[in-house]
């Protein structure tokens, strides 16, 4: 018995992993109140404050509000104009998304590749995204403009007539979707950039050696491991086409008519000159439930896209 216990090797004593003390985690804690108290105040108030003044006929002025239940919701869906914005606001949305895609993935594929220069276009490509819109929105103003025009001076020195770019709803809207598209395709490029930098490069050395092609390569490699690039870039973008204000404030101040509004600018237009703030309100709340649905949506789809991939 004695000589078993010693040739058994020593025996050492489990410990259970060290807890932070209860005042440590407490303290942890603490740091996260000045965020959540940024966020009460600049987001969740604001967003039931609207919520609430949506159920009013406040003019957005007098102190008094006259609670009148859904009637605004209601003035909503028999609105033509609203509805001529909502669909207005769904292409800015979609149509935008689906162009800055385009632009952002066939960009960041010429500018993945080993060329003299590419940081210094990368660079000048993502520069307008640090541009205010409202000055994006200026100077493509001074080049579709009517009289003095850009594009209307080139036109006309080769012989052509002015053409009234901006005076034509169909037109001013392709505009818009076009204006909006070109200044944040950089961030599409920056997001596609880094999913096809995290790809490794065996995979398309493999792909070689088995004869595939360059449109092989794209469909099987690039674009199912580019699935979380394309998540985060659609929503983005999905989401700024869908709240789009400045460029349209600037670039056609919602003309002609009303024919070239979002909901966004509609908004303003309610508040400020038709004095009606809760009907403006209720325009933000169906906005802001637009954009969730969407969002979820396009999450759960793009998921689970990514899961069967």
């Amino acid at each position: 018995m004695s000589q078993t216990l010693l040739d058994s090797p020593p025996q050492t004593a489990v410990r259970a992993p060290r807890q932070r003390p209860r005042s440590r985690r407490s303290l942890i804690n603490l740091l996260y109140l000045p965020a959540l108290l940024l966020f009460g105040v600049f987001t969740v108030y604001p967003l039931l404050s609207g919520a609430a003044l949506s159920l009013t006929n406040w003019d957005g002025y007098s102190p008094g509000k006259i609670f009148v239940g859904a009637e605004n919701y209601l003035r909503l869906f028999q609105d033509e104009t609203f509805r001529l914005v909502l669909g207005n606001t769904f292409i800015y949305g979609i149509g935008s998304t689906i162009l800055q895609q385009v632009l952002g993935l066939g960009l960041a594929m010429a500018l993945d590749r080993p060329l003299r220069g590419r940081n210094i276009a990368r660079a000048v490509i993502y520069l307008p995204v640090l541009v205010s819109p409202v000055i994006m929105g200026t100077m493509y103003y001074l080049l579709f403009q009517y009289n003095n025009g850009m594009l209307n001076d080139v036109v006309t020195a080769f012989g052509g007539e002015r053409v009234a770019w901006l005076s034509d709803s169909n037109m001013a809207v392709a505009i818009v979707v076009l204006v909006n598209s070109l200044q944040f395709a950089g961030i599409s490029m920056i997001i596609y950039l880094a999913g096809l930098q995290s790809i490794p490069a065996m995979y398309y050395e493999a792909s070689n050696l088995d004869g595939a092609t360059a449109f092989q390569q794209f469909r099987s490699i690039t674009l199912p491991l580019l699935q979380p690039a394309f998540a985060t870039s659609i929503v983005l973008n999905l989401i700024g086409g869908l709240k789009l204000f400045d460029v349209i404030q600037v670039l056609t101040g919602g003309g002609p008519g009303y024919s070239t509004n979002s909901v966004s600018t509609l908004i303003g237009i309610a508040y400020f000159d038709n004095q009606s703030a809760g009907y403006a309100s209720a325009m933000g709340v169906v906005l802001f439930a637009i954009i969730v649905v969407f969002t979820l949506i396009l999450n759960n789809l793009l998921n689970r896209n990514r899961l069967e991939a």
